[in-house]
């Protein structure tokens, strides 16, 4: 199995910056692309960034491209999202994701495992 522990949530003013991170635990090897996902009350649950194995590919959502980056430290097994010029529009519950297949993915349903979320609140 595979663990994903989130950590690097907060409340911060709009404008401002936070950086999650994710350790992987367990049977990393079988982790290929990872992602971070977010989700807002009362909204779906949608992909915010993503990234390849090698770390040589990304994908971002139209909404944070600009802003958000995504990274990976394989050799510490963890992923990690530095969000910049943060608004009160991200705030939102963010959950890492890992998928067992090389190919990417964009939706929550292709991803194999999850971390429990970390609570982002960005104030006006």
């Amino acid at each position: 199995q595979v663990q994903l522990v989130e950590s690097g949530g907060g409340l911060v003013q709009a404008g401002g910056s936070l950086r999650l991170s994710c350790a992987a635990s367990g049977r990393t090897f079988s982790i290929y692309p990872m992602g971070w996902f977010r989700q807002a009350p009362g909204k779906e649950r949608e992909l915010v960034a993503a990234i390849n194995w090698s770390g040589g590919n990304t994908y971002y959502a139209d909404s944070v491209k600009g802003r958000f980056a995504i990274s990976r430290d394989n050799a510490k097994n963890t992923v990690y999202l530095q969000m910049n010029s943060l608004k009160p529009e991200d705030t939102a519950v963010y959950y890492c994701a890992g998928r067992r297949t090389v190919a990417a993915a964009v939706e929550s349903w292709e991803y194999d495992y999850w971390g429990q979320g970390t609570q982002v609140t960005v104030s006006s």
